[in-house]
């Protein structure tokens, strides 16, 4: 499994969220993102984080060439205050508790 990690900062989380449900509709059938996961800070209501879970990472760099994702990702920077951070991340271990 591979996760792809994004932290941000936004003052209009409407529209960051109108933009993932887009891209949702956008990719139905074509995306191989498995599960999302968006957090906010719970002292700072205007920083974000997502995660995005894929079975591989060539699965993320695959859907990361769709031009539905394309698309998003230019609008998303223009919704977001400042850089995006993204973190590519190999899964060693999961487990629930």
């Amino acid at each position: 499994m591979f996760v792809q990690l994004m932290e941000y900062q936004t003052s209009k989380p409407d529209e960051v969220q109108r933009l993932h449900d887009e891209w949702k509709q956008a990719t139905q059938g074509k995306r191989n993102a498995r599960r999302t996961l968006v957090t906010k800070h719970h002292g700072d209501g205007d920083r974000f984080c997502e995660l995005v879970f894929f079975d591989s990472y060539d699965d993320a760099m695959e859907n990361s060439k769709l031009p539905e994702t394309q698309e998003f990702a230019k609008r998303f920077r223009d919704a977001v205050d400042g850089e995006v951070t993204y973190f590519d991340l190999d899964v060693l271990d999961e487990e629930d508790l």
